[in-house]
């Protein structure tokens, strides 16, 4: 993966960090008026004047939340800004910068991360967010990506996990467990390749589950989409560990229950005839697969008739007073939802 044949590679140690920060950043362009200063001070200077300022961030470590062995340094880095940024969309805010931090060790060449950075700055590109500021240094043992996201939202439009209502409805964006099915997709290939070098690696056929895994996209167009049709979540939050995991931050946060039913949950076909070939059933990998970075959110019951017939909305169920936290199954069975998705620890 880090070798690329016929290719020279520079060693981080003939740069030095200020040259590698300066080589890595130099093609950044800056596209939002709140970025009063970007990368090349001691800090950067952002006004967000009339708004209030979201802070968010997440750490990548490489053996934990990636595998080099199947991600593209190239895919890692996009990946990186987006499942940052999804956390403030998940706030109904809008995020202007990014502040990047990357550990490596000797094993990756300047041209390794120059890739990662290629990544890191498309996605700002598409999002129209500024990276701003960041951090490079050494690590020990492996890879480890660090990024800060910061947004904006107007006083009075911010989005908690803790606002929910009884007989709000439950409401989630685009399709779920395909980002899970991707994933069991690149390791049943891994696995194949380590058992026989020359086997080549069966991908057709399985690019949108694929996709959704190494290359996921936040969902700026559900805030957009939500303002148009002049609806107000009551609480939101993304789905990054699992639909059931999500369920239940909502509930603990607004001190409700939830009901919601498999029928309603939105599944893309390739994911379900992919779940079946490996054995899973797929409500497993939409309650436990977690990273399809969709929008968990609710709403008032009046405000139904304006999201029933969008293709990107789908509701899958209401708050309750108290618990359960339940789904009703396809053969009408009350189930208790556990938090079984991604654990940190």
């Amino acid at each position: 993966m880090l070798d690329t044949p016929n290719q020279e590679k520079t060693q981080l140690s003939e740069l030095g960090e200020f040259a590698l920060i300066n080589r890595l950043t130099s093609s950044i362009k800056l596209s939002n008026k709140s970025t009063l200063e970007g990368v090349g001070d001691d800090a950067a200077i952002i006004n967000h004047s009339g708004y209030e300022t979201l802070v968010s961030k997440d750490l990548l470590v490489e053996g934990v939340h990636f595998d080099l062995s199947y991600v593209p340094l190239k895919h890692l880095g996009y990946k990186a800004v987006v499942v940052n940024i999804s956390d403030i969309y998940a706030m109904n805010g809008i995020p202007t910068q990014i502040i990047a931090g990357l550990a490596v060790s000797n094993r990756f060449p300047v041209e390794a991360l120059e890739e990662i950075y290629e990544g890191m700055l498309l996605a700002c590109n598409n999002y129209k967010v500024d990276l701003v500021g960041g951090d490079t240094t050494s690590s020990a043992s492996g890879m480890m990506l660090s990024i800060t996201a910061i947004g904006k939202v107007k006083k009075g439009n911010v989005v908690k996990r803790s606002g929910a209502k009884p007989k709000d409805l439950l409401v989630v964006s685009g399709d779920l467990g395909s980002a899970y099915m991707g994933l069991q997709v690149l390791e049943r290939e891994k696995a194949a390749f380590k058992s026989n070098p020359n086997l080549q690696p069966e991908l057709q056929g399985h690019e949108y589950v694929l996709e959704r895994q190494l290359k996921p996209e936040a969902r700026k167009d559900i805030i957009e989409l939500l303002k148009n049709l002049k609806v107000s979540p009551t609480s939101m939050i993304d789905i990054s560990d699992g639909l059931s995991s999500e369920i239940m931050h909502l509930c603990k946060s607004s001190d409700l229950g939830c009901t919601i039913y498999e029928d309603k949950i939105p599944m893309d076909p390739q994911m379900i005839r992919l779940a079946e070939e490996f054995g899973i059933n797929p409500i497993t990998a939409v309650l436990n697969g977690g990273e399809d970075y969709e929008l968990l959110f609710t709403i008032s019951m009046g405000d139904y008739d304006k999201i029933k017939h969008n293709p990107s909305l789908t509701a899958i169920g209401h708050m309750t007073d108290s618990k359960p936290i339940q789904l009703i199954t396809n053969a009408d069975q009350a189930i208790e939802l556990e938090a079984q998705g991604w654990k940190a620890f």
